[in-house]
């Protein structure tokens, strides 16, 4: 497994997270507990050390059954938990509030689901306009400094609002979304923690599942699943996605003998100070990963990868029906969620 120095925290991640939110099972229709944990175990056991949950994935489940997965497999201190704060729900519905109040009754809800005593990387998962940036900073920093977490995270957040955020509180990590298909951080959250010595964690390695090679014409989800919003999952976009990843599968054959997850997947990982999360919730979506490791893309292929982008995907979009919309004033409205 390919090792990060994460700044702050003072010990090697690899390279490869596990990403927890469908684990919650909340927006990707249902979750079953046993087949989770033995997820989360596999991991482990394949020698991913970093592992992403946040409160709001299945309303506390997702960071209650990575709590206990950890306390079967053992070797907490070899290990690092990041989560998030500054997410609220009642009656299932979800909205931002990243205020010193909410971050501390937070932390004690999560701490308690893990079951330890400290976290690892600790994120605001969306910037609050409700609430001052400098707030949320301070209330981390009180945290940071006394011990309770480790580093200090931000996600979904813009250089400027990082800037802002840095002149109160330290900052380690930043989350965004970031595969083959949703490219923006390119422009400017990755310069940026590129610059200032940030780690990025890469949420969304394969859109939804869109670049594991297993999505069909007619692959359908159920109950909850987010995808049937998303707008690369609708008809006036979706065979594009699909012609895409099938050019992008014939490409990682021809070059390296892979498939195109470990395509997308190195494509993340040769961006720099990058850790790639992988969503799973079976033990055999974690087979690949040795596929992904001990190789790079090189220049020629990186440029056939955007012509072949360009080519298939005319009508491109990004992650942002994703993000909760911002509140005005008066009773925190109902939201969305990601990452």
């Amino acid at each position: 497994m390919e090792q990060k120095l994460i700044w702050g925290v003072g010990m090697a991640s690899s390279r490869i997270g596990l990403g927890t939110w469908s684990i919650g099972g909340w927006m990707w229709g249902g979750s079953d507990e046993a087949e989770a944990v033995k997820t989360i175990r596999t991991a482990l056991d394949l020698g991913i050390t970093l592992i992403d949950t946040a409160p709001a994935y299945g309303f506390g489940r997702s960071e209650e059954l990575v709590g206990r997965a950890i306390a079967e497999h053992g070797g907490r201190e070899r290990l690092l938990i990041a989560t998030k704060v500054g997410l609220a729900w009642h009656a299932g519905a979800v909205y931002r509030d990243a205020s010193a109040e909410r971050i501390r009754t937070e932390i004690e809800d999560s701490l308690r689901r893990l079951g330890t005593s400290y976290i690892d990387i600790y994120q605001v998962h969306w910037p609050d306009p409700l609430v001052p940036v400098e707030e949320t900073a301070e209330a981390l920093h009180r945290l940071f400094e006394r011990g309770t977490i480790r580093a200090i995270g931000v996600s979904n957040f813009s250089p400027e609002q990082m800037e802002t955020f840095r002149a109160v509180a330290p900052l380690h990590v930043v989350q965004s979304p970031y595969n083959l298909f949703e490219r923006a951080i390119e422009k400017d959250v990755l310069p940026y923690a590129r610059r200032q010595g940030l780690t990025v964690l890469a949420y969304g390695a394969l859109c939804r599942g869109l670049l594991s090679g297993r999505m069909r014409r007619d692959t359908r989800f159920l109950g909850d699943d987010l995808r049937q919003t998303d707008p690369k999952f609708q008809p006036r976009r979706y065979q594009q996605y699909l012609d895409a990843v099938a050019a992008l599968d014939r490409l990682a054959h021809e070059r390296y003998g892979r498939n195109v997850l470990a395509l997308a997947v190195r494509f993340i990982l040769d961006q720099g100070p990058t850790i790639a999360l992988w969503g799973a919730r079976r033990p055999d979506q974690l087979a690949p990963i040795d596929d992904v490791l001990g190789w790079r893309l090189d220049e020629e292929t990186r440029v056939a990868i955007d012509r072949l982008l360009a080519e298939f995907v005319t009508d491109p979009v990004g992650p942002d029906f994703m993000a909760p919309p911002a509140r005005e004033t008066g009773p925190r409205s109902v939201v969305s969620l990601r990452s």
